[in-house]
């Protein structure tokens, strides 16, 4: 049978095409012009984006869209990143935007934010690498355009807070495509002249354009490797560059850079004035005590005249003497004390004593030895008796002494106890309490 087709409805096939179409392509970015923009009242956005030869339908939900930072209205060129699907109740291809922002900022952003990661990741940005400014310095050089604002309200800063610094300026544009040779070759004259000992870098306000000279990888690491310590004063306060971030120290406007070039004069003066005062009450202090010292010291001569101080030293001279008597009659006396006592020692511990006292003990020991010689002596001549005559009681020779005798044969020396052991030839040895004879056995 032929197999019957697998029929698709329309709900079931827009369904699998956004699947394929949500599952096979990536998250992509998207630029062109909006256009047909609408705004209903549920929050979401919903428009096409466009550009000469073709266009897709794209929607932007309302928690997506909140966070977009700028207004887009038909026409605007713009950068969406998404996703690709389909609208199934109408089978639309669309972009579903998750991500929304200016065209040309948008890159001009991304590439900030690429060079910016890059040099940090090299160290350029470490806090270690950072250089103090002087406290004084002796010159400072500016690196900035001749004809801008910058460069005015930096020589009135520094002319009002300490006019005694000279100041040296490198002309360079800061805007357009001359800018950043213009800002190398400055920064080069800069090093190479070494002219100054500070260096600041600047320009006023501008958008992120303007200001994109500042964020050249060159120009940042012409800045970085400044023999001098480097100010950065570029655009305002919210104004951020690369060339910020290598610096030595950021200002927020050219005017901060140049107050924290240089010290506040007026706060030197004031401190040199404090100062002064501080010496001169000093200086005055020092004089009355040394005034009060010298009149102290005139009274003292007055009063120790020197037949006063002749006498006082030779009644001192008689106190010494009679305390060295005194103390030479007591070590005397001590020395003899210690020699008796010594003495008596020394005899008590005289050789002929002790020879003496070891010669009577000998004595009474010899005594002693030869009583226990003798009484060991007594003893062992008495146990030996006993032993003797109680071996002797036992003994087989007592025994032969009253008639007995002990007959063993002659060939391996038995002994014979029974006659009726005795066979006709035998030899026999027969042992006495006084020697012994052979006999024979004639008959048995």
């Amino acid at each position: 049978m032929p197999q019957e087709p697998n029929v698709y409805t329309v709900s079931r096939l827009n369904r699998e095409v956004r699947l394929l179409l949500e599952q096979g392509l990536p998250g992509v970015w998207v630029e062109g012009e909006i256009s047909n923009l609408a705004r209903p009242g549920s929050g979401h956005w919903y428009f096409s984006l466009k550009d000469r030869d073709a266009q897709i339908r794209c929607a932007m939900f309302r928690q997506k869209n909140s966070a977009v930072k700028f207004q887009p209205k038909d026409g605007s060129a713009v950068m969406a990143r998404g996703r690709v699907s389909l609208y199934e109740p109408r089978g639309d291809f669309q972009l579903i935007v998750e991500h929304l922002e200016e065209a040309g900022l948008g890159a001009l952003q991304r590439e900030f934010e690429r060079l910016r990661d890059k040099l940090k990741a090299e160290g350029l940005f470490d806090d270690g690498r950072k250089r103090p400014l002087p406290a004084v310095p002796r010159r400072i050089g500016v690196v900035t355009s001749p004809t801008g604002a910058a460069i005015r309200d930096i020589l009135h800063v520094l002319e009002r807070r300490f006019a005694a610094t000279p100041v040296l300026i490198y002309p360079t544009p800061v805007q357009g495509a001359a800018a950043v040779p213009g800002l190398l070759a400055a920064l080069d004259r800069a090093a190479v002249r070494a002219e100054c000992d500070v260096l600041i870098v600047a320009r006023g306000g501008g958008s992120l354009e303007d200001l994109w000279a500042f964020n050249d990888e060159r120009v940042a690491r012409a800045i970085r490797a400044m023999p001098m310590p480097v100010v950065t004063g570029i655009g305002h306060e919210v104004d951020f560059t690369i060339a910020d971030f290598v610096a030595d120290l950021r200002a927020p406007t050219p005017t901060a850079a140049a107050q924290l070039a240089v010290p506040d004069g007026r706060a030197w003066l004031q401190s040199l004035a404090r100062i002064e005062q501080r010496l001169l009450a000093g200086g005055q202090r020092v004089l009355r005590d040394a005034s009060t010292t010298l009149s102290q010291l005139g009274q003292r001569m007055r009063l120790a005249s020197p037949a006063v101080r002749v006498a006082h030293a030779a009644q001192r001279l008689d106190d010494l003497e009679q305390r060295l008597a005194r103390a030479a009659q007591a070590t005397l006396l001590a020395r003899r004390h210690d020699t008796a006592e010594l003495s008596h020692r020394l005899l008590a511990a005289s050789p002929a004593a002790r020879l003496q006292a070891g010669v009577a003990r000998g004595a009474a020991l010899s005594v002693r030895l030869e009583f226990a010689m003798r009484e060991s002596l007594s003893r062992g001549l008495h146990r030996l008796d006993l032993a003797s005559r109680t071996l002797d009681a036992v003994s087989p020779l007592a025994t032969l002494r009253r008639g007995f005798a002990v007959v063993t044969r002659e060939a391996g020396g038995t002994l014979v106890s029974d006659a009726a052991t005795l066979a006709a030839g035998d030899t026999l040895v027969t042992r006495l309490a006084a020697g012994q004879f052979r006999s024979r056995v004639v008959e048995d």
